[in-house]
C-alpha cells in the first residue's frame, strides 16, 4: 500500500515511520506541516526547519505545507496537502490524543484513505522502552509543563531520562510520551536512517516556566558501516 507519513522529526512519528517501513508499506513521502505560531493545536512547532535534513537522513521525499496553526483551520490546511498526493493511506504517530486522532480520521474519510496509527493506545512506558531498545537517538527540544526545567532541553532520552519522566508522571501527571504537548523531541538517528543528524549550534529559548531548544545549525554525518 502506498502511504504518506505525517512527520515532525519527533520520536512518535519516527517510530510510526519505522513500523510501517518494517511492515512493508510503500512510503511515498513524509508530510510536514509548519505552523506559523508556537501554540498550534495539531502540529509540532520547535525546529520544523530541520525537516529537509531529516528527510534526507531517512532517504525519503518531503512534502511541506505552512499552516496558520489556528484551531480547525490547520486541519483543512493539512487536508489540502494530502489531497494532492498519490497515496492510499495516511500514517500518524498519535498515541492517546483523541483530538488528533479524530481529525486525521476525518481527513482520511474525506479523501477515501486508510488511516494507519501504529502506536495508538500502546502503553507509553513500553513505547519509550522500545525506542531505547531500537537505539533511537532522541533529544528533548521543548518542555511545556509544570515539573520541567531549562535543564531538560537537549537532554537525551536514555534509561535515566525515562525514570525521570516516570517520576514527573507520578508527581505532576505529565504524560510519559508527552502526548498532551508536555514535551517535544527530535530524533537524530535510528536504525533505518541513512545518515545521522548532528546539532552544531543551538540556543535555549526560555519563557517563564517553559521553553525550547532552537537548533540554529545542524549537519548530516555518515554512519559507521
Amino acid at each position: 500500500m502506498r502511504v504518506a507519513v505525517l512527520a515532525t522529526g519527533g520520536k512518535d512519528s519516527t517510530l510510526a515511520l519505522y513500523k510501517v517501513l518494517k511492515a512493508g508499506y510503500e512510503v511515498k513521502c513524509l508530510v510536514s506541516m509548519v505552523p506559523l505560531r508556537e501554540d498550534s493545536w495539531m502540529f509540532h512547532y520547535p525546529n520544523m526547519h530541520l525537516m529537509d535534513l531529516f528527510a534526507e537522513a531517512v532517504g525519503l521525499p518531503l512534502v511541506k505545507g505552512e499552516t496558520t496553526g489556528m484551531k480547525e483551520v490547520e486541519v483543512e490546511d493539512l487536508r489540502r496537502i494530502i489531497a494532492k498526493l498519490d497515496v492510499e493511506g495516511l500514517v500518524c504517530g498519535a498515541i492517546a490524543s483523541n483530538y488528533q486522532k479524530m481529525r486525521i480520521e476525518q481527513i482520511c474519510r474525506q479523501l477515501n484513505l486508510e488511516c494507519i496509527m501504529p502506536l495508538w493506545q500502546q502503553n507509553p512506558y513500553e513505547i519509550l522502552v522500545e525506542i531505547l531498545d531500537l537505539n533511537f537517538e532522541v533529544v528533548i527540544t521543548g518542555v511545556y509543563a509544570y515539573g520541567f526545567s531549562k535543564e531538560w532541553l537537549g537532554r537525551r532520552i536514555d534509561l535515566e531520562t525515562v525514570k525521570a519522566l516516570a517520576d514527573l508522571n507520578r508527581r505532576f501527571g505529565v504524560s510519559l510520551v508527552g502526548e498532551g504537548g508536555e514535551y517535544e523531541t527530535l530524533v537524530l538517528d535510528a536504525p533505518f536512517f541513512r545518515k545521522r543528524l548532528k546539532i552544531v549550534e543551538a540556543e535555549t529559548v526560555w519563557k517563564g516556566q517553559s521553553g525550547y531548544l532552537l537548533v540554529k545549525r545542524a549537519v548530516l554525518e555518515d554512519k559507521p558501516k
